[in-house]
C-alpha cells in the first residue's frame, strides 16, 4: 500500500464514530480473551497457527460463499489452476449447508469419467465426514499425488442410498477450448472454463474453423458456455472483445464510487461479423455470464438455453506475504454494458430451450442448478428480482441436444425465431 504525505490537518471524530470504534476494539479484546482461554484450558494443547487460521476461515466464510482464506499450498494450487494445469479430480465445487456440492465436473477429467454429476452432494471423503470442514479443507483432501485413489460418498436426488465412487487422482490439464465444424458450415466452439490459455485457444479455434470452411460457406458460430463455472476476469473481457468492434464489455463497482472500473472493446471482430449463438444453462457462472451478458447487451449474439447461475461478484486474490497464503475476497459486483447486475438472478436467454430428460435421469438426479440465490450468505441481488437457477443437463449425445440442434437450425435458416438474428432495438431480457 502506498501512503501519500499531505499537509497536516485536524481530524474531528464525532461521538457516534468514537462509540463504533470503541465497540470494535471491545470485540477484538473479546476475541483475544477467547483465544487465550482456548490456549490455556482446552483439553488438548491446540496448535496456535491452526487456531488463527480457523478464526480467519470463520470470519471470511461469514461474508459470502466466495470469500475464503487460502493457506500457502492452496494459494499455490490456485495459481497452477489458473494457468490451466493442476492436480486433482476435476470438479468445480461449492459449500452448501456444510456439505460440498458439485457445481459441474470438468470435461474429460477423472471425476467426469467416474460419473460425478452437477448437484451431487459429497458427504464423505475416504469415509471421513465432510460436515465441519471448510470448503478449502475439503478441496485440499480431494487433491493429492497423481495415481492415488480417493473414495467419494455422494448423495444424489432421486437415489435412496448414498453412492460410493472411487476416483484415481490425475494431473488435470484443462483444455479450456474445444472446437469443430458441425456439418460442413457451422463452427462450434466450447469453452469449459476461463484460464490463462482461454483467449489464445479461442483465437486458434476461430482460425482453425476459418481454414476448414470458406467464408462464403460458413453460416456462423456456436459459442457453448454451458456448465462453464467461470475463471479469470481478464479472460472474460478478452473473449468478449473477440466478437465486438467497440463498446463497453463490463464494469466493476466496489464499495466506493471511485473504485468503479470500465472495460471496453477494441476494434476487430475475429469472426468477421458472422452470426453467433451463445449457449448457456444453469451451470454457466461468473466469467461465462460476463461474456453472455456483454454480447447480449450489444445485440451481437442470440443467447439460447436456460437461465444462468447468477454469480455477479468479483473476487480479488490478495497475497498475504511469504508463507502466509492469500485471501480470496469479494471486492466488487460486475455489471453488463446496459447496467444490469446479474447477482442472484442470472442471464435470461433470448430463446429458452429445455432439454428432454431420459427416464433414468429423471428418476435418479436433479438436473437443475439452484443457482447463486440458493447459496447461504450470498450477496443480495436487486430487490424483488432474485431468481433460482435452472436446468443444467446437457445430453451426452449431441443428437439429443435440443439447444445445439436449434442453434444449428437457426444458423442454417431451417428454423426461424424472432430473436435471431438479434434486433438491435429489442429490449434485453431481464
Amino acid at each position: 500500500m502506498t501512503l501519500l504525505a499531505t499537509q497536516p490537518h485536524m481530524i474531528f471524530i464525532g461521538a457516534s464514530a468514537k462509540a463504533a470504534a470503541a465497540d470494535t476494539y471491545r470485540q477484538l479484546n473479546l476475541f483475544g480473551d477467547v483465544f487465550e482461554r482456548v490456549r490455556a484450558d482446552y483439553v488438548e494443547k491446540p496448535d496456535d497457527s491452526k487456531l488463527i487460521e480457523n478464526a480467519i476461515n470463520g470470519m471470511l466464510a461469514g461474508l459470502d460463499p466466495h470469500s475464503s482464506y487460502m493457506d500457502p499450498k492452496s494459494f499455490r494450487d490456485m495459481q497452477v489452476q489458473t494457468r490451466g494445469e493442476f492436480g486433482g479430480l476435476g470438479i468445480e465445487v461449492t459449500m452448501e449447508d456444510g456439505l460440498i456440492k458439485v457445481v459441474a465436473p470438468i470435461d474429460e477429467t477423472p471425476a467426469a469419467k467416474a460419473g460425478v454429476m452437477a448437484n451431487d452432494i459429497i458427504t464423505q471423503l475416504d469415509g471421513e465426514q465432510v460436515q465441519g470442514l471448510t470448503l478449502n479443507q475439503a478441496v485440499e483432501k480431494m487433491r493429492g499425488p497423481v495415481n492415488t485413489k480417493i473414495k467419494l460418498t455422494i448423495m444424489r436426488k432421486g437415489q435412496d442410498k448414498p453412492i460410493e465412487v472411487s476416483i484415481t487422482r490425475d494431473v488435470i490439464r484443462v483444455r479450456s477450448v474445444r472446437s469443430q465444424v458441425e456439418g460442413d458450415d457451422v463452427g462450434y466452439i466450447r469453452l469449459t472454463q476461463f484460464n490463462e490459455q482461454t483467449t489464445d485457444g479461442l483465437k486458434k479455434a476461430i482460425a482453425d474453423i476459418s481454414a476448414k470452411v470458406s467464408n462464403d460457406k460458413l453460416k456462423g458460430y456456436i459459442l457453448d458456455l454451458r456448465n462453464n463455472p467461470g475463471g479469470l476476469l481478464d479472460q472474460a473481457i478478452s473473449v468478449s472483445d473477440a466478437f465486438l468492434q467497440k463498446g463497453e464489455i463490463v464494469s466493476t463497482r466496489g464499495r466506493n464510487a471511485e473504485e468503479t472500473q470500465r472495460f471496453n472493446a477494441r476494434p476487430g471482430d475475429l469472426t468477421n461479423n458472422k452470426p453467433v449463438i451463445v449457449l448457456i444453462n444453469g451451470g454457466s457462472a461468473s466469467a461465462s455470464e460476463i461474456v453472455a451478458g456483454a454480447l447480449q447487451d450489444h445485440r451481437r449474439v442470440t443467447v439460447l438455453g436456460t437461465r444462468s447461475f447468477g454469480k455477479g461478484s468479483v473476487q480479488t486474490i490478495i497475497p498475504l506475504g511469504s508463507g502466509n497464503g492469500a485471501l480470496r475476497l469479494t471486492t466488487a459486483r460486475y455489471y453488463t454494458p446496459s447496467g444490469r447486475s446479474i447477482q442472484a438472478k442470472g442471464i435470461v436467454p433470448d430463446i429458452e430451450v429445455l432439454q428432454d430428460l431420459p427416464d433414468d435421469i429423471k428418476a435418479k438426479t436433479d438436473t437443475s442448478t439452484k443457482g447463486e440465490a440458493s447459496l447461504r450468505g450470498h450477496l443480495k441481488g436487486d430487490a424483488g428480482k432474485e431468481q433460482t437457477g435452472s436446468q443444467s443437463y446437457v445430453p451426452p449425445d449431441p443428437k439429443n441436444d435440443k439447444a445445439l440442434t436449434m442453434a444449428e437450425d437457426l444458423l442454417r435458416g431451417t428454423q426461424v425465431n424472432s430473436a435471431f438474428p438479434p434486433n438491435p432495438k429489442a429490449p434485453v431480457p431481464n
